[in-house]
């Protein structure tokens, strides 16, 4: 339908009804024919006379307004080329999308904008925690060296060491970083049996796998570098934890068992050694006796042999003597006299029996 064709023959168009409808206050006049489209020209024409009116001085060349503008696109450029780079980060300074060499160390910094740009990467030290998540999470639970399956919750620390490769060479590098982690871990954990990472070597494990993970990042250039591995936590599957439990104990029980029995060991040992010792001492003691006294007993019959050689007689006679000594010493002794005049048995006083007696009796 014409726009000069409406219902009720008053020609308003799509600037509404009348001669009062348009955006400029009155609609286009159709010059030609009935039917006839509006003049673009015309339109454009009467949009500039009225911009020319809303500016100041009537559209004419004003210098304090063009010297506004002028400060307002400086004062706009400045704020955009003028950046600060806080003191945990570094920045990296692009030139038409390129990146330069140069980083930006943590300060006041100018660059030409918009034909160079600024990408700037926090470098505090940053904690990312893997497994432990929510009750369908798998992503804790590893299969170990001896086939069991363990829950592993560990925390990787690291920071950015090169800005420019963590922006523009990794698109993701967290979570590339939580990714490298997470098969790191695995393949740790399935090189070794599951008491040692339960307890007996969580320390190897974790310098085992930073080791792996570091390769990884500085193959990928990802501009990254991890300061430590925390092992937060190791446990079997709570399906299972009870069955493991019950063989932990059996573990302990054995480990109580086995040092039980070193201690006994250790201890008939150690007596058994203490005996033999005592043993040795005794018959090294018995040794030195006996061969003392034959030393001495050979001596005593060397001195008794030279002094019979000197005087055979005497010392046979003496021998005689002190031989009768130790025999006659202990026992009964009746005298006898012999001879014609012999009176038999002689009494005599055992004045050394008496004596011993006298001595009893006190």
């Amino acid at each position: 339908m014409p726009w000069n064709n409406q219902s009720g023959g008053g020609g308003g168009g799509p600037w509404g009804g009348g001669n009062n409808g348009g955006p400029w206050g009155q609609g286009p006049r159709p010059n030609g024919p009935q039917g006839t489209p509006p003049d673009l020209e015309d339109i454009i024409r009467r949009g500039q006379d009225r911009l020319r009116r809303a500016l100041p001085g009537g559209g004419r060349a004003n210098p304090a307004f063009f010297v506004l503008g002028a400060l307002a696109l400086l004062a706009l450029w400045v704020v955009q080329a003028i950046y600060t780079v806080q003191p945990d980060e570094l920045a990296v300074e692009l030139r038409f999308g390129k990146p330069k060499d140069e980083i930006s160390e943590p300060g006041l910094h100018f660059h030409w904008w918009p034909v160079e740009t600024v990408e700037k990467a926090n470098t505090a030290e940053k904690l990312v925690t893997i497994g432990g998540g929510s009750a369908g999470s798998n992503s804790g639970l590893m299969l170990s060296g001896d086939q069991n399956i363990v829950n592993v919750v560990f925390s990787v620390a690291y920071a950015v060491s090169d800005p420019k490769a963590y922006l523009f060479n990794v698109s993701d590098p967290e979570e590339t970083l939580r990714q490298i982690a997470e098969s790191a871990m695995r393949e740790a954990v399935g090189r070794r049996p599951a008491q040692d990472i339960f307890r007996d070597d969580r320390q190897g494990i974790a310098e085992a796998v930073r080791g792996i993970i570091q390769d990884s990042l500085d193959s990928y250039g990802a501009g990254l570098a991890v300061t430590a591995i925390s092992i937060e936590d190791a446990a079997p599957p709570r399906e299972v934890a009870d069955a493991f439990d019950e063989v932990q104990r059996a573990e302990q029980d054995e480990d109580r068992f086995v040092e039980e029995a070193n201690q006994y060991s250790n201890q008939q040992l150690g007596q058994a050694r203490g005996e033999a010792a005592q043993v040795r001492e005794e018959a090294a003691a018995y040794k030195n006796r006996v061969v003392q006294e034959a030393e001495g007993e050979a001596q005593r019959f060397v001195s008794v042999y030279e002094e019979y050689a000197k005087a055979p007689d005497v010392t046979r006679k003496r021998l005689f003597l002190e031989t009768m000594e130790r025999v006659l010493k202990d026992s009964n002794k009746v005298i006898i006299e012999q001879g014609s005049n012999g009176q038999g048995v002689v009494p005599y006083l055992p004045l050394p029996e008496l004596q011993r007696r006298a001595t009893g009796g006190n």
